[in-house]
């Protein structure tokens, strides 16, 4: 019997081998049939000086060089002449990445910073013709001009046999060509005094600026033997000016160049235009030449010297047979190039069809040896799907018995907090009937009146999160019943405004009611709706300042009625909008907090009656909610319709519910003109307005008490006032507790303020996180007023040490290390400030206040507040401190001591010396001396 599995190793092996094979044969024949690898390169090449024919030339040695270099591309721009637009055109050269410029420079100066900027990139740069001012360039290829001019002097002093008239038509003003060509022809011309240059032009290496020079100084052309121009062309336009000018056929004319082609100096001499031109090589191949070596990194020379020779009729004829042969070549290696390409193009198209059929024949074998793995292999995965199967399975019945378990506990706890939250209303009623009946004792209330206020507000707030709770409970189960009656909308809307007109009026708010058409009798729930329009007025009233105003308007189209709460309050984000009838959402941003169910249960209760609940806010201009409801009762069924009204739906406690926290306890007006001054000042910032009464009635007998209900005013607040202790809640409006106070504890102004931590946040992590802030004390809620009071206390004692200390000698050596490094700072800055200028009688605060950054007033109180003294006199202090010193241990005058510790008047010192210490300066100078 055949081991399956051995069948299986050797099948492998069989695939591997035959993948290995064909894998072989491809890079065998890819082997064979490419050539040596060449790089590709790309030369940029900016030609700007010379004429079009000598240009053209240029052109065509660089073309003929590279095609010897197969891959390597020019890029190549003509600047016609012009010096700026050859700069932009090797800037263009170098953003599209060439690797290596080639260029001919129009002129030296205008060139140079261009030319260094790419050798600086790491670009090597090829200068031809001529050089840039500045050595930074990778090589050089050019005829040496000096030796043209040279060799041409030479030669037109042998032709006029050592004497004669001379005149030089030369390039372009200050081009180096120009300039070492006149210098070379002049130094071959030192040796034959007898001839003269009778007159210099620039031509500027133009035929027709040289034709306008010599007609406008035709008078200088007359008794001359020959004409040296620095180029053929401007050498042709001269000979032109001769015969125009009818001056002898015998004056010779020598240019330079001596190209081949059409209108070259080749041809101008071999048809006796000109009698002889000075021979200068393009460098065209040379540059191509060192360009390859200098990319394939081979050696090569920096600078390249071409050689020159004098054509005239005597090797005319040899030279022009030799630039013949030259082209013939060329378009010989130009067509064996182009068969060469066609045979490739052929050999690619047949490899590539060889490569198909092999790679064609091995996958057919793979594909079937596939084939046929596939079929053993499919056998074994639907054994293991089976089996994977009846996994899933089970764990699906594992999933659904823990999810039943899981809805079990969850409904299990959900049931346990609606009791629970239905067990509250038992001791929350003994805790508001006892307390009415206090409430109603004028004596009780007259000596616990504020407090027993504050307990009430609590709580019936209390009472409406507990009835909160327990509707929302109900409309999860599906067991809040729709009970619609037939009712007057104006009437009910009425009857729960008047609910709130008190609280109204005490704050000036304009709450109204506005009717733009009566709807008439609308079906709905009385006990529902009322939850309603209570929840959505009293988060009017809680959101709109004193002075506002507050509408609902009753609004009636075809088949609906629409109710509408308008306020003119704080308003809603756009983010805040995103988010408002979700369940337990509270915004981060609004100055008071809830319990995040009641516009939820809102939304939930209006969708009972098949309507609809919307809203819309701009921030600080105002929110209006809007309740859509259906007129008629065709929308509602048979059971959620009651034939009788019903009655007393407003009751007693509902509207207590919902208006108790609106009514603000009346604050006592203290007398103030008899009340004594406090020591020590607190601020504390809370969003909850009765906890800041309250802790602000308990501490305002012992301090002056600072308030602010965001953490922006308290951060103002603490910058201005300078309180000597701070505490906050951690969650506030604005900047949150333990970002104030790493700003506060950051400031050197209010560094040295102790600041107490007030937060729900209690668990370990969260009071961790607390201190870490630079919080002194981080107190939870619910907390013990004494323990707070104890902590308040002891904060502000220690404070009071600590001023003590400093105020006793802040320059001692033997102070010892502050609890807050930026307060040691600041007091370390304070002191070497002040004993810098001790000597100096016109020092003040303003001085310290600009030397250490901050205002003259905050000085002051960080001064009173660290050192328990004013500025001046600590100044005075140190002053008398050091005349001390110097009376005790230095041979100093009286008077020169007084002008030495900043001093005017020696009497003036005298005095407060007494003052201070019981003796004038020379009384305690002679106890000293004894």
């Amino acid at each position: 019997m055949i081991n399956p599995f051995s069948f299986k190793y050797l099948f492998k092996c069989q695939i591997t081998l035959l993948l290995v094979f064909a894998l072989g044969v491809i890079l065998t024949l890819q082997g064979c049939s490419d050539k040596k690898e060449t790089r590709e390169y790309k030369i940029g090449f900016s030609q700007c000086v010379g004429s079009d024919l000598w240009r053209k030339t240029m052109l065509d040695e660089m073309k003929t060089e590279l095609s010897l270099h197969p891959g390597t591309k020019l890029s190549y721009a003509d600047a016609d002449n012009s010096s700026s637009k050859q700069i932009e055109q090797v800037k263009e050269m170098i953003s599209e990445g060439v690797d290596l410029l080639v260029i001919s420079p129009n002129e030296a100066l205008p060139l140079t910073k261009i030319v260094e900027e790419t050798y600086n990139k790491g670009i090597p740069v090829i200068v031809i013709d001529r050089k840039t001012s500045s050595p930074l360039y990778t090589a050089y290829v050019g005829a040496e001009n000096y030796q043209v001019g040279k060799i041409a002097g030479e030669y037109l002093a042998n032709s006029l046999k050592g004497s004669g008239n001379v005149v030089e038509v030369m390039g372009l003003p200050g081009s180096s060509p120009a300039i070492e060509r006149d210098r070379g022809f002049m130094d071959a011309l030192k040796e034959h005094p007898e001839i003269k240059v009778t007159a210099q032009f620039y031509g500027d290496w133009l035929g027709p600026n040289t034709e306008t020079q010599l007609l406008k100084n035709q008078d200088k052309l007359k008794n001359i033997d020959a004409i040296f121009a620095h180029n053929d062309v401007m050498a042709t336009s001269a000979r032109k000016v001769l015969k125009q000018l009818n001056l002898s056929n015998s004056i010779k004319v020598i240019g330079v160049d001596a190209l081949p082609g059409n209108g070259g100096g080749l041809n101008l001499v071999s048809n006796k235009t000109l009698t002889a031109s000075v021979l200068y090589p393009t460098g065209g191949k040379e540059a191509i030449n060192i360009a390859m070596r200098i990319l394939n990194k081979e050696s090569f020379s920096k600078e390249n010297i071409l050689q020159t020779v004098v054509i005239d009729s005597s090797n005319v004829q040899l030279m022009k047979l030799q630039w013949d042969r030259i082209n013939s070549q060329q378009s010989d290696i130009e067509r064996q190039q182009t068969l060469l390409a066609d045979q490739f193009k052929v050999y690619n198209s047949q490899r590539l069809v060889l490569n198909f059929i092999v790679i064609t024949l091995v996958l057919a074998v793979v594909f079937g040896g596939l084939a046929f793995h596939a079929l053993l292999e499919n056998r074994k995965i639907n054994k293991s799907l089976e089996l994977k199967n009846a996994e899933i399975l089970n764990q699906r019945n594992q999933l659904i018995e823990m999810s039943e378990k899981a809805q079990a506990a969850t409904e299990a706890k959900l049931n346990f907090f609606t009791n629970i939250s239905h067990e509250f209303r038992t001791p929350l009623t003994l805790i508001l009937s006892p307390l009415e009946d206090l409430l109603k004792n004028e004596k009780v209330k007259a000596t616990a009146g504020n407090n027993l206020t504050l307990i009430y507000k609590n709580v019936y707030r209390l009472l409406r999160l507990v009835n909160q709770l327990m509707d929302y409970r109900k409309i999860e189960h599906k067991q809040f019943k729709l009970h619609a009656t037939a009712n007057n909308l104006i009437d009910f809307v009425k009857e729960i405004l008047d609910s709130f007109k008190h609280s109204a009026e005490k704050r000036n708010i304009d709450l109204r009611l506005v009717v733009k058409e009566s709807p008439g009798v609308v079906w709905f729930d009385v006990n529902i709706l009322d939850k309603v329009i209570f929840n959505l007025l009293s988060n009017a009233l809680k959101f709109t300042s004193d002075n506002g105003r507050i509408y609902i308007t009753i609004s009636k189209t075809n088949n609906t009625v629409n109710i509408e709460v308008e306020d003119n309050g704080v308003g809603m984000t756009n983010t805040e909008l995103e988010h408002i009838f979700e369940q337990f959402y509270q915004s981060d941003l609004n100055y008071s907090r809830g319990s995040g169910l009641g516009l939820s249960l809102s939304k939930e209760l209006i969708l009972l009656h098949q309507g609809n609940i919307a809203v819309s806010s701009k921030k600080w201009q105002g929110t209006t909610f809007t309740i859509t409801l259906q007129l008629g009762d065709s929308h509602l069924t048979e059971e959620e319709k009651l034939v009788q009204e019903q009655q007393g739906a407003m009751l007693y406690d509902q509207i207590k519910i919902y208006t108790t926290e609106h009514d603000h306890a009346a604050i006592k007006e203290k007398d103030r003109a008899f009340e004594h001054i406090k020591d020590q000042s607190v601020l504390i910032i809370e969003d909850n307005q009765d906890l800041l009464n309250y802790l602000t009635e308990k501490f305002e007998a012992d301090y002056e008490v600072f308030t602010a209900s965001t953490g922006t005013n308290g951060l103002a607040e603490a910058y201005e006032k300078i309180p000597d202790l701070i505490i906050t809640d951690v969650v506030v409006p604005g900047i949150s507790g333990k970002n104030l106070t790493q700003q506060l504890k950051s400031d050197i102004r209010t560094s040295h303020i102790p600041i107490i931590l007030l937060t729900a946040q209690g668990s370990i992590e969260q009071q961790v996180n607390g201190i870490q802030s630079m919080a002194d004390v981080y107190i939870t809620k619910p907390f013990n007023f004494e323990y707070l009071q104890a902590n308040v206390e002891n904060l502000i004692k220690n404070r009071v040490i600590l001023k003590e200390h400093y105020t006793s000698d802040i320059s001692s050596s033997g102070v010892k290390k502050s609890t807050n490094l930026i307060d040691k700072k600041f007091l370390n800055d304070f002191a070497g400030i002040v004993e810098h200028n001790l000597s100096n009688e016109h020092f003040s605060v303003d001085d310290i206040g600009k030397a250490i950054g901050i205002s003259r007033v905050q000085l002051y109180r960080k001064v009173k507040a660290l050192l328990n003294c004013s500025i001046t006199d600590y100044i005075l202090n140190r002053r008398l401190k050091k005349a001390k010193y110097l009376l005790s241990n230095e041979e100093y005058s009286i008077s020169e001591i007084t002008y030495m510790v900043g001093i005017s008047s020696p009497t003036y010192f005298s005095t407060i010396f007494k003052n201070k210490y019981g003796m004038t300066p020379t009384e305690y100078k002679k106890t000293k001396n004894q």
